[in-house]
């Protein structure tokens, strides 16, 4: 059980350590509730922090049934165990992108994407439930040709950290659990992030990187 997402940081950032002080290595926040975590990463390592956008893709009927994910760049992600028809993935998608370049938007402005080429990237999120969202941003990240790609995460089920440690070099996550409900119930404050939130985050990160 963790207190919060920064507490999930600090205790992954631990389990990070050998990848303390690196100049090559960069840690992407999976917003929104995965950059409190990333950060507490980042100000650990002494890395530097950015974000990759992501948006699930939920089935019109339940939102929380994800039938796959989007992240920048146009890349898309289905789960092929929930087919869809081919009108609802497209009304679905085009709502999703449309939020995506809002929140690249209200996050970055007109700073550009860092450059991942030959960097080791650490993809952080609250949490991992069918790993769709995360599939995507480590399928958008390696378009980017890194040295190395890392998932780090508090919490996940058992079978969907397997999968990741057939697809990344590396997977770090603390809590591993069979039984697996949802993320929320492994944290005793699991409120959500805000736009505002991720943004004074990121913002106060760049201003530290910008001074150094």
């Amino acid at each position: 059980m963790f207190q919060d997402r920064i507490d999930a940081g600090k205790r992954l950032a631990k389990a990070l350590d050998l990848y303390a002080g690196r100049s090559d290595v960069i840690v992407l926040g999976l917003p929104r509730g995965g950059v409190p975590v990333a950060n507490e990463i980042a100000l650990q390592l002494g890395a530097e922090l950015d974000v990759i956008i992501v948006r699930k893709l939920g089935h019109p009927r339940n939102r929380e049934l994800a039938i796959g994910a989007i992240a920048s760049g146009g890349i898309c992600v289905l789960n092929e165990e929930l087919p869809v028809p081919d009108d609802i993935l497209d009304m679905v998608r085009r709502k999703e992108l449309a939020e995506l370049r809002r929140r690249e938007t209200a996050y970055r402005g007109d700073r550009p994407f860092p450059k991942l080429a030959d960097r080791c990237v650490i993809l952080v999120d609250d949490g991992l439930a069918t790993g769709s969202t995360m599939r995507s941003a480590v399928k958008a990240a390696r378009q980017k040709k890194p040295k190395e790609i890392i998932v780090a995460v508090p919490v996940a089920p058992e079978d969907t950290v397997l999968t990741f440690q057939q697809i990344v070099d590396h997977v770090f996550c603390i809590v591993t659990s069979r039984e697996f409900y949802a993320i929320g119930a492994f944290y005793k404050d699991f409120s959500q992030t805000s736009d505002e939130d991720v943004k004074a985050i990121l913002d106060s990160s760049w201003r530290r990187g910008d001074t150094l």
